[in-house]
């Protein structure tokens, strides 16, 4: 076992140096994955709605909302707004909400 650590510890620091001789043409096989695992754009895009979707979704189910309370026209620019958001951004309290907005 110490001897497979060992190695693990070997490759991990030369995985830039790989990285930099991918990204000039030359494939590391390491580091490519074959088409049919490949992220699409698309992909992504449909992956991040439905990160989205479960988040909400379960946000919407322990505050006990009902789910039709997304049709409102208020929703979808509070999705926007979240989008603009800069990482990092902390969410309102509840003290904030009630007595600014």
């Amino acid at each position: 076992m110490c001897q497979q650590e060992s190695n693990v510890e070997e490759i991990v620091p030369n995985l830039s140096r790989s990285a930099s001789i991918a990204s000039h043409g030359r494939i590391d096989p390491f580091l490519s994955k074959p088409k049919s695992q490949q992220m699409t754009l698309k992909g992504m895009a449909k992956g991040t709605k439905n990160m989205l979707g479960r988040y909400v979704g379960k946000w919407l189910y322990d505050k006990k909302i009902p789910f039709d309370a997304t049709n409102s026209p208020y929703f979808p620019p509070m999705v926007s707004a979240i989008q603009k958001a800069e990482p990092g951004v902390k969410p309102l309290t509840a003290y904030e909400l009630s007595g600014q907005y």
